[in-house]
């Protein structure tokens, strides 16, 4: 175990000073889930860089399982979640309507959880294709508030309520609706599922380094379409 998350983890009750919601495997490397962080980021911008417009939602999944597993992934932890135009407001697990085209103006996300090596990583960003300036808005938007809140969360070790509760204060003053029903999750050595730890936003202590992606969704407050961003707190 990582002596920050050691550290991080100090006063609380467990009889190893951590809390249960922070544990990790003994297979845990925490270089290990900085490679799997760094391959993910890869891996989303190998698949952005072919879709283009005409290209259907289907067909970008498709293109984007086979990319995944050209980089030799070792397996998928979260089902591949690439949304095009209106479809940028669903969840995670929200179907798409129905199966749409990208257009030459328009906006979609990529979202994946692929485990490399044993460790999780799990990454997300929206990319506009033309000259949409509300689209390029809104896709800056999420980029900037999470940086604003991991900037947060490292200047003042903020907890996932207040994390989540300062994301939707920004958000408003910028003048976009942040998407509460999306607030992040913990990541590992694969599975992290056997942690339990529930949602990022319920957490109430001090999220760990390398252990909590910070996960943010807004949408437009008038036309029909949102951005999303999603990374390790390091």
């Amino acid at each position: 175990m990582s002596d920050a998350i050691s550290d991080t983890n100090a006063n609380t009750s467990g009889s190893d000073g951590v809390d249960p919601k922070q544990r990790v495997g003994a297979a845990f490397d925490a270089d290990a889930m900085q490679r799997a962080r760094e391959l993910t980021w890869q891996a989303v911008e190998r698949i952005r860089a072919r879709i283009a417009p005409g290209m259907r939602e289907s067909q970008a999944r498709e293109m984007g399982q086979r990319t995944l597993v050209e980089m030799g992934m070792g397996r998928i932890w979260h089902p591949l979640l690439i949304r095009f135009g209106a479809n940028t407001l669903k969840t995670f697990r929200e179907r798409s309507e129905g199966d749409p085209e990208l257009g030459a103006d328009d906006i979609y996300f990529i979202d994946m959880g692929v485990v490399w090596n044993g460790h999780e990583g799990d990454s997300g960003d929206t990319f506009v294709v033309g000259d949409d300036a509300d689209m390029h808005a809104c896709a800056a938007a999420a980029r900037q508030l999470f940086d604003e809140v991991a900037q947060r969360w490292r200047e003042r070790g903020a907890s996932g309520p207040q994390l989540y509760g300062y994301a939707q204060e920004r958000a408003q003053a910028l003048g976009w609706r942040l998407n509460l029903d999306i607030q992040g999750h913990r990541v590992s050595d694969f599975p992290h599922a056997v942690y339990r730890a529930g949602d990022l936003g319920e957490f109430e202590g001090t999220p760990a380094p390398g252990l909590w992606i910070l996960e943010i969704q807004i949408a437009h407050p008038e036309r029909p379409f949102g951005a999303f961003y999603e990374d390790l707190l390091v």
